[in-house]
This record gives C-alpha cells, sequence and structure tokens, in this order.
C-alpha cells in the first residue's frame, strides 16, 4: 500500500483542513490521509486512483496537485513565493486606497453624503473600493463561494461577509442617506479596504514565516551533492546522481561529500556523520566499511561501491521519514481540527445574533448593529487555531531530525513527552554491541584452542553478537573451522549441532539444564565472570560439559552519564535483557540502572512491557536487535538505535541515528518543548478568540461607550497567525541540555 503526497491549494484555515478530509475519505482506496494546514500538503495512504483523488478534491473547491520528486517540491516553493510576491502587490494596493480614505476621514476633509457632489465622490469612491475588492481580496469572495456552493464554511466565507456588508451597508448608505441618523451617515469603505490590506499582509508574513519552519528538510536535501566523481572503463568523470547506478565505482576525494550510499572498496579516511546522526566526532572509514550519501569526507581519498541509489538511499528514506512526520497529527491536533470545523458555522450564527441583538435592543441606529456584525466576522477567522499544531510539529520534528532523531508520527513526539518508565536492551544499546572473548576455561578433556575451535566453528553458523566475538579470537589465532551438520539455533538459550558424530550444546546456562548437563562444579568460575561483567557461554558434547567462555561487552562512554539524565528527569530506568542475571546486575550497578529483569527470551520481552503498562506505567522501550522488535511495538514510545537492525528501526516510532542513549533523553526534551510550544499557541488562539468576540460584539459599550474598530479586528486577526507562526519558530532554537 502506497502513501503520495500532494500539494493542496485553496486552504484558508483550520475549517478547510475538515473539509478536504471528509472528501479524500470518499475516494474510493483511500485508506488513511493527513492534511497538513501549514504545509498545505496531504500525504494519503492507500490504492487509489489519482486522476479520481484530485477531481474529487477539486469538487470540494479546492485545488491538488501530486508531488512526485524534488523537482515537484521545488515548484512547489516557487508557487508559494509567487503567491507571496502577489500578496505584497495586493496589500500595497488595498493599503495604497484604505490609509488615505481613513486619514481624510479623521481630518474631517471628505465631502457630506447629503450634498449631491458628495454622493457623486463618494459613489466613485465606492467604485475605486469595489476594483480593491476585485484584485485584493478577490481570493476570499472565490473561496467563500466555492465554500457556499459544497455547503461549508470557512474563513473567506467569514470576511467575505464582513468586508462585503461593508461595502452594501456604505453604498446604500451613499445613495440613500436619510434612511438613518444624520450621526449613522456614514461609509465604511476605507474599513473594507484596510481590512483586506490588513489580512493579506498577515498572509505574506504567515508564508514568509512558514517557510523558516521547513529548513530542516531544505538542510536534507542540501546534503546529496549533484554530481558523483564515477569510474567507467578506467576513466573518472563527474556524472549527475539520477545517471549513477549499482554496483558503481566513485572517487570520493578530501572535503567532498559522499553523493549516495556504498561500501569502501579501497583507501580510508575519516567522516563527519554529524549532518545525519548528530554525533560531532569524525568516524574512521575503511576497507569494507559502510558509507554514507549526504556524509562529509574529511580527509583521505577512497574509492567505493553504490549500494543504494534514488529513494532507497538513508538520505532519501530520512528526508521521506521527517516529511511523513511533519505531516502527521497527534491526538490534540486531530481535537483541534475537529473544533475548527464547526468555529466558523458558530462564528457566523454568532455574527447574525449580535446584529439583531444591536438592531432590536440597542435603541441605536442600524450602523451599530453593521458595525458589529461585520467586526464579529473578521476578528473570528480561525486561522490562528488552524496552524498551532501543524506548524510546531513540523518545526519540532525538524528540531529532531538535526539531533538525528527521526520521529515518525505526531501521536510518538506527543507520547514521548509523557514517558515515566525507560525500557533499556542491554547489548548494542546499554554496551556497545561488540563483544570481546577474554576468558577461555577448557576442562581437562581438551585444551583451549580445542575448546575455542568448536566454539568457533559452531558460532559459524549464528549471527548473535557473542558469535562475532568468538570467531573473531579464532580467526587471530588462526584456527581451522571443523566441518558442522545439522546447525539447530535454539531462541533464547543458543545452538545444537552435529560436529564428527557428536552431539554439540553451545549456549546459556538455561540451556545446560534443559539438557541436564551438570554444571556444580563450574558455580565458583561462573560467579567469577559475572562479577567481572563477562557472559559465560557453556560448550557440552551430549551430556558433559567440556568448558565455558567469557564474554564482556563493554559498556559505552555515555550510558551512565545518558542514565544519569533519566534520573534527573525523575524517570525510572529498567534494563530488559536475555544475559545471565548476575551479569546483567553488575553492569546494571555500574551505570546506576533502577531495576534488572533478565533471562528474558525474546519471545517473552513483549510480556514484559506489557506488564510494565498495566501497572500503570508510560513506556518507552530501547532497543536495537530483532529480538527487541516486539517490544518496541508494544511500548508507549518505541525508540530504534540506528545502528541496530533494520526490523527493529521499522519496529520503533522514533529511530536514532546515534547508538547513544543521551539521543532518548534530547528526543524527550524536544517533545516536550513541542507540546509546550502547541498548547502555548493554542491558549493564545483560544483566548484572542473567546476575548475578541465578545469585545468585537459590543459587550463593552454599555459600560464604557467604546466599539472595536472593524479595522483594529482585522489587524488583530492577521496578526495573530503570525504570532502563532512565530512563537512555533522559537522551536528552531531550542537546545537540549547536552548543547552547548
Amino acid at each position: 500500500m502506497s502513501v503520495k503526497r500532494f500539494s493542496i491549494g485553496g486552504m484558508s484555515c483550520a475549517g478547510c483542513v475538515a473539509s478536504v478530509e471528509k472528501a479524500l475519505q470518499t475516494v474510493a482506496g483511500v485508506e488513511s490521509s493527513a492534511v497538513n494546514f501549514a504545509e498545505h500538503t496531504a500525504d494519503i495512504e492507500g490504492n487509489f486512483s489519482v486522476d479520481d483523488l484530485i477531481k474529487t478534491v477539486q469538487d470540494a473547491g479546492y485545488d491538488a496537485a501530486l508531488l512526485e520528486s524534488e523537482e515537484d517540491n521545488t515548484e512547489k516553493e516557487a508557487a508559494e513565493f509567487e503567491h507571496y510576491r502577489s500578496l505584497v502587490k495586493k496589500y500595497t494596493l488595498a493599503a495604497l486606497v484604505g490609509v488615505p480614505l481613513f486619514v481624510l476621514g479623521l481630518g474631517g476633509l471628505l465631502p457630506e453624503l447629503t450634498t449631491s457632489s458628495g454622493q457623486v465622490i463618494w459613489f466613485i469612491i465606492g467604485i475605486i473600493t469595489a476594483f480593491v475588492m476585485w484584485y485584493s481580496g478577490g481570493h476570499f469572495f472565490t473561496g467563500a463561494w466555492k465554500s457556499f456552493r459544497h455547503h461549508s464554511a470557512n474563513m473567506d466565507t467569514l470576511i467575505a461577509l464582513g468586508t462585503g456588508t461593508a461595502w452594501l451597508y456604505s453604498m446604500v448608505i451613499v445613495f440613500f442617506p436619510a434612511i438613518v441618523p444624520a450621526l449613522a451617515q456614514h461609509a465604511y469603505f476605507e474599513a473594507a479596504a484596510i481590512i483586506i490590506a490588513l489580512i493579506n499582509f498577515g498572509s505574506a508574513l504567515e508564508i514568509k514565516a512558514r517557510g523558516k519552519t521547513s529548513e530542516a528538510i531544505k538542510r536534507l536535501i542540501g546534503l546529496q551533492p549533484k554530481t558523483a566523481r564515477v569510474i567507467r572503463d578506467g576513466v573518472e568523470q563527474d556524472i549527475e546522481i539520477a545517471k549513477v547506478g549499482l554496483n558503481e565505482t566513485i572517487r570520493v576525494r578530501p572535503g567532498e561529500k559522499i553523493p549516495l550510499d556504498g561500501v569502501v572498496i579501497d583507501g580510508q579516511s575519516s567522516v563527519d556523520e554529524s549532518m545525519l546522526t548528530g554525533e560531532p566526532l569524525p568516524v574512521s572509514k575503511q576497507r569494507g566499511d559502510n558509507v554514507i550519501g549526504g556524509t562529509l569526507n574529511t580527509r583521505g581519498s577512497f574509492l567505493f561501491q553504490t549500494k543504494k541509489i534514488g529513494k532507497d538511499t538513508a538520505l532519501a528514506q530520512i528526508i521521506e521519514l521527517v516529511r511523513k512526520a511533519q505531516n502527521s497529527k497527534p491526538a490534540i491536533g486531530r481535537l483541534v481540527d475537529k473544533i475548527s470545523s464547526y468555529f466558523v458555522p458558530t462564528v457566523m450564527i454568532f455574527a447574525v445574533l449580535t446584529f439583531l441583538t444591536w438592531y432590536n435592543f440597542s435603541g441605536l441606529s442600524i450602523s451599530y448593529a453593521v458595525v458589529a456584525l461585520m467586526t464579529v466576522l473578521i476578528i473570528a477567522c480561525p486561522c490562528a487555531l488552524g496552524l498551532a499544531t501543524p506548524i510546531s510539529i513540523m518545526v519540532g520534528v525538524g528540531k529532531a531530525a538535526e539531533h538525528g532523531i527521526l520521529i515518525r508520527n505526531g501521536d510518538a513526539l506527543q507520547m514521548a513527552g509523557k514517558i515515566d518508565t525507560i525500557v533499556l536492551d542491554k547489548t548494542g544499546t546499554v554496551t556497545l554491541g561488540k563483544p570481546e572473548l577474554l576468558q577461555i576455561l577448557p576442562t581437562a578433556k581438551l585444551d583451549s584452542s580445542e575448546l575455542l575451535q568448536l566454539a568457533a566453528s559452531i558460532e559459524a553458523g549464528s549471527e548473535h553478537p557473542l558469535a562475532q566475538a568468538v570467531l573473531e579470537k579464532a580467526v587471530a589465532k588462526e584456527l581451522k573451522l571443523l566441518t558442522v551438520d545439522h546447525f539447530e539455533a535454539i531462541e533464547g538459550l543458543g545452538i545444537k549441532a552435529n560436529i564428527k558424530g557428536d552431539t554439540i550444546f553451545l549456549g546459556n546456562e538455561s540451556l545446560m539444564l534443559r539438557e541436564n548437563i551438570s554444571l556444580s562444579n563450574w558455580q565458583q568460575e561462573i560467579i567469577d565472570l559475572t562479577v567481572q561483567a563477562q557472559t559465560p557461554v557453556f560448550i557440552a558434547r551430549e551430556k558433559e560439559l567440556l568448558g565455558l567462555l567469557g564474554i564482556a561487552d563493554p559498556i559505552k562512554e555515555d550510558s551512565k552519564s545518558a542514565i544519569d539524565r533519566f534520573h534527573q528527569a525523575g524517570l525510572k530506568v529498567v534494563m530488559l535483557t536475555g544475559d545471565h542475571k548476575r551479569t546483567a546486575e553488575v553492569i546494571a550497578k555500574q551505570v546506576g540502572i533502577d531495576e534488572v529483569i533478565a533471562e528474558v527470551l525474546p519471545a517473552d520481552k513483549q510480556s514484559k512491557v506489557t506488564g510494565l503498562q498495566q501497572q500503570g506505567k508510560i513506556v518507552a522501550m530501547v532497543g536495537d536487535g530483532i529480538n527487541d522488535a516486539p517490544a518496541l511495538a508494544q511500548a508507549d514510545v518505541g525508540f530504534a538505535i540506528g545502528t541496530g537492525t533494520d526490523v527493529a528501526i521499522e519496529s520503533a516510532d522514533i529511530a536514532l541515528m546515534r547508538g547513544s542513549l543521551n539521543s532518548v533523553m534530547d528526543a524527550i526534551l524536544i517533545s516536550k518543548a513541542t507540546i509546550k510550544n502547541i498548547w502555548q499557541n493554542l491558549f493564545g488562539a483560544f483566548i484572542y478568540n473567546i476575548m475578541g468576540i465578545p469585545v468585537a460584539a459590543g459587550v463593552l459599550f454599555p459600560f464604557i461607550g467604546i466599539m472595536l474598530n472593524p479595522m483594529i479586528a482585522g489587524a488583530a486577526m492577521a496578526m495573530s497567525s503570525v504570532t502563532v507562526v512565530t512563537n512555533a519558530n522559537r522551536l528552531r532554537f531550542f537546545k537540549t541540555s547536552g548543547e552547548a
């Protein structure tokens, strides 16, 4: 099932989001959709006809275009820039008409409506204002008409009704001034023009500020060079990235960016991977090492063979992941969208009631009722409400990406800040995941080399990290591996195999107990190994123990400091591992872990996480292996160490490109900052409307004789959106406690 990204045109407020999503759900084959008002895009999942979907969106009164490539996104950005330039022209013209009228009116320099010459002049002003409303505000009226045709209402509806009412009332007064008292003989042409100018000005500022929220994506896109130096038929030539194929040989010189993903085949260097991982120290690369497109070769020249191109590269997948997350909605965002869908109709009803109240009960002229109606419609536009959540999500997800933290969806971002329990896998998470064989303890039946040869022969068929430690030691000792028959991996326990007709068992203590192999004479050795944080691996032939190996996996340098940060944040830290209990407890003590759950079979890790959740805990699981995938999926938030397996990363809500636990704390801090920012935006938007609408309706007039000027209402409405976007952009400067 594919996910396609579309540009959505014509959305003017949060109410439009609900209308577009409602239309999308009627398209055959659409499974889910996420419309982002801040980006004016939609991510749509399912097997559907693109043409049918675009037609449905257009029938709903909006525009849609499929975004398939970076060129499409570039065109979208160019279109937004053109829209910005258009808004600048529109608000400039409206201001050039509205402001002089306002100033002349204040100075008493405009003619009276009761004279013939005055009526002619005011009629000309009305026609000029109509032109302004057509040129500078035509998109509001067009949008309102489309919404009306589809039985909905949005921001355009409110603005069109507000300014349209002002113009119509003014034209009636120009022709028939005597129908209202002398004090009410005032035309509101300047108000209509200035309101349109202010709203266009606010929209232009919003687009300008909104562009900054996608800088993380632009930086990621900018990481990939345009060309690669490919060696074909012995000749080096610069070729466009799009024309480079798989298994091509590419040269990278000092100071150049690596163009694509691949494997080093000649030479060595140090590569700065901080742009993707957030890790500041360069990583040494030599023959056989993987390199990632977009990273920077700091020194040395090398050749590498391309293994991933186009959309399969790590950088392309990261960009897509960040984009998808930025378009997703947390629970709070979905709630706001639902509220917004009812907001505009509610405001329209309130505006009519306001008009009727003034007209029937105030004892004043109709002009007061018209002003109150117009002001309520103008001030209540829910733009800020619609921007409050998506704009913060975009910046927060982008900020996380800068730290090498890839957040898959808005729910994960929201939930990460609520975590109270962190569950850590041991190998590759707390430890380096690169075990080393430190001790070989054979029985009298054979010597240490024979025991190692036997173990390495069996482990040659295993992908377990401990197997690599055994094999590396055997290679270092130049031992010849024996032929192995009937290899059988026993999940969570070890290996069973036949060598020279004998059944050999290699694994943990539980495997030995299952096979009734006595360990009674080795208890002290087992204790000695575990006290030194070494994992004991037992080797037996038939029912006889042949010896054991002591394998240690060094603790990562920053594991203790990261766990200290967890504790400072009030989080409980649990280690969940299949390792020997005493070994796990020693490591846990060294790094300050609160609780150890050891000797857990891979199939049981998920149930242990479930058990913590049943205690009322909000659980984060951090792991890097295939056997962690079910637990990562079960946890409230799953964190996959990016150095781990693809299966673990796919099962997690948040992928960490660095192998450091500090990234988990950074993700939690960014989550909390983002959600706090969303609440600030929502508070500002709701308070603005809760306070602004009653004031616009004239609630203060009976007490202090003041009515809100419609032009001030227009300015306030425009600036509320700019304020929300500006506040969200503050997240771009957020620093975690680990940053300078």
